[in-house]
């Protein structure tokens, strides 16, 4: 039998507690509440956050395109070198 899951205040979970003893359908139910919980949680960002993540991801994508092209051209220079071409 598998121990029950303690929280970092050292109690037991009482998620998972609530769950043990219940049939397929029981779980199930108590996931979907517990999701409707979770997104009641979620708050939606600004207009001028969601332009500045935005901005954020484009740039660091940016990045990482050049770095991965850097990375392709100087290997494929490195075989030509070594390999002839």
């Amino acid at each position: 039998m598998s121990e029950p899951v303690v929280t970092d205040a050292g109690e037991k979970d009482p998620r998972h507690e609530s769950a043990r003893g219940r049939n397929i359908f029981g779980r199930i139910a108590l996931f979907v509440r517990q999701v409707v919980a979770e997104l009641r949680r979620v708050v939606t960002p600004t207009r001028d956050e969601l332009v500045n993540y935005t901005w954020i991801v484009i740039g660091f994508v940016a990045v990482m395109i050049l770095l991965v092209f850097l990375f392709d051209w100087g290997f494929g220079y490195l075989a030509t070198l070594v390999f002839g071409g």
